[in-house]
């Protein structure tokens, strides 16, 4: 398991063990986090966007075009943001923390 660590909107930090294997989305649904997800990990909206803690987005896998188009849409956009449906866990983002933006943006409603 690798610890994950939430800061939702109010700054309140939650931590969670997550299973290595699993989409941060998915991670976050499953602890009761407030990340939309409105495509359902699908990657075709901006709604699980996250900010990522510097150390760890230097970690990541650079994004697909695709997300990086997903991106531009999505609402407080910063130089560390990040889909959380594109955010795979795994052992070395063991303590990353993100942030959960206070809002998102759908384009699909």
């Amino acid at each position: 398991m690798t610890k994950i660590i939430f800061v939702e909107p109010d700054g309140k930090e939650v931590s969670v063990d997550a299973q290595n294997g699993l989409s941060l989305l998915e991670v976050a649904h499953n602890n009761g986090i407030s990340l939309e997800g409105a495509c359902e990990g699908s990657l075709a909206c901006s709604t699980c966007h996250v900010i990522v803690e510097k150390e760890f987005f230097e970690k990541l896998p650079e994004p697909s075009e695709e997300e990086e188009d997903m991106l531009d849409l999505a609402w407080g956009l910063t130089h560390t943001s990040r889909l959380g449906c594109q955010i795979i866990i795994n052992d070395g983002l063991d303590g990353m923390k993100v942030k959960v933006p206070s809002g998102t943006r759908n384009m699909s409603v």
